[in-house]
């Protein structure tokens, strides 16, 4: 197994700083469904975004509750077919995501700032041992 030490040090940085932030603090699954919703082609309805997901539609459902409170989505009925609930990007959503991936990219920049270097031996040494003992659980 590598060890990404580096790319955790980022994630940890990414999520320091959204706590640290006066925005929002999104859910994983709240951040899943917002980035799906604007990286992926639409149009997303919530049967699609919990097929895509692998999540309930009523998870889906509380999930766009929340981001719909934060005008970060909109949702809307599908003229074509009344039963669809269409989910729509918003200005303001857009507006987090660009703030969003600028924490993203200096997380990235300064990654190595704050790691000291035997971080990844000792991380390395417990993903081996963890490795060898799964090992050895799998063949008793």
């Amino acid at each position: 197994m590598n060890l990404d030490v580096r790319a955790l040090n980022v994630w940890r940085k990414v999520l320091v700083t959204g706590v640290r932030s006066k925005g929002p603090d999104l859910s994983a699954r709240q951040m899943a469904l917002m980035l799906t919703v604007y990286l992926e082609e639409g149009p997303h309805t919530v049967r699609g975004l919990a097929s895509y997901l692998n999540i309930s539609k009523p998870a889906i459902s509380r999930a766009l509750d929340r981001l719909g409170e934060l005008d970060f989505v909109k949702r809307r009925r599908d003229e074509k077919d009344k039963r669809n609930v269409l989910v729509q990007r918003t200005v303001k959503g857009s507006a987090f995501l660009v703030e969003f991936v600028q924490s993203i990219q200096e997380a990235n920049r300064t990654a190595d700032d704050s790691l000291k270097p035997s971080i990844f031996l000792e991380l390395a040494e417990m993903a081996k041992e963890d490795e060898a003992a799964d090992g050895e659980a799998q063949a008793a």
